[in-house]
């Protein structure tokens, strides 16, 4: 695993799936290109749109090229270079060229800002033993006075059975620890939490999935350290075809109540 997805399993169960917007995602086919049209209303009530296609062109891989409802457009391409070594270049607000090589159980990345020559960050993450895996990454300032490393963070990651625990942390000055546990087939919980010299412990969210009622789907919930609960519903109610509703309330108090529903097909 690269060493952004360190955490992965623990972030995915408490973060996706929950929103408080109305959305539409489509995806289909045209010949070889895939094409995924997004909609998404505001509270104020309009709507914006974004048009995406996926292809691949004389060895090319064309991830994603995209016109959003503001005027500004995506553009992620990546290349093999040769076995395990793969080349992006990414332009959204800046434009990145990045590299990607995995040799074995190490995965490495580099990503150079080539729009204003101001940032360079890499990452390393190596499978140590089975199940266990650890790495870092580092961000270096080429700008002016502030050239120097601007960011590194260290992690690790183990998973044993239907355990998974992760460590990061922030430039050595504080800890975030990711667990989760899956129960049976069916139920599955997690939690995230923070640890400072300033601040032992902070519980930031503790939640759960449960899918074994069939006619309903998979149940979210969580309770995040601010009060703010939220609950959603994931249930394919047509194949290939994704319903989504999500709420969130602040403590009791219903006049913070927001919602969301989100339709993929």
């Amino acid at each position: 695993m690269k060493y952004s997805d360190i955490s992965k399993p623990s972030k995915d169960l408490l973060n996706d799936d929950y929103t408080t917007s109305f959305a539409l995602k489509a995806k289909t086919k045209a010949g070889p290109v895939g094409v995924t049209l997004e909609t998404e209303r505001s509270p104020a009530g309009t709507l914006s749109s974004k048009v995406g296609a996926k292809f691949s062109y004389a060895g090319l891989n064309f991830d994603k090229l995209q016109a959003k409802a503001d005027g500004s457009n995506v553009l992620e391409t990546s290349v093999t270079a040769f076995e395990g070594c793969k080349l992006t270049f990414k332009a959204n607000k800046g434009a990145d060229l990045g590299v990607e090589y995995t040799a074995g159980d190490v995965i490495t990345t580099g990503s150079f800002d080539v729009l204003n020559m101001s940032k360079f960050s890499t990452s390393a993450c190596v499978g140590v033993a089975p199940g266990i895996n650890v790495g870092g990454d580092l961000a270096y300032n080429l700008s002016g006075d502030k050239s120097g490393v601007s960011g590194y963070n260290l992690g690790a990651s183990y998973k044993s059975g239907p355990l998974f625990a992760s460590v990061t942390s922030a430039k050595l000055s504080s800890v975030n620890v990711g667990l989760m546990y899956k129960v049976n087939g069916d139920l599955s919980l997690a939690t995230s939490s923070a640890h400072s010299s300033s601040k032992p412990f902070d519980m930031l969210a503790i939640g759960g999935a449960y899918s074994g009622l069939s006619n309903v789907g998979t149940i979210k919930a969580k309770v995040g350290s601010n009060g703010v609960s939220s609950a959603c519903i994931v249930r394919e109610i047509a194949p290939k075809v994704n319903l989504t509703a999500s709420g969130s309330i602040s403590g009791a108090d219903f006049s913070t109540f927001k919602y969301g529903i989100g339709l993929t097909l």
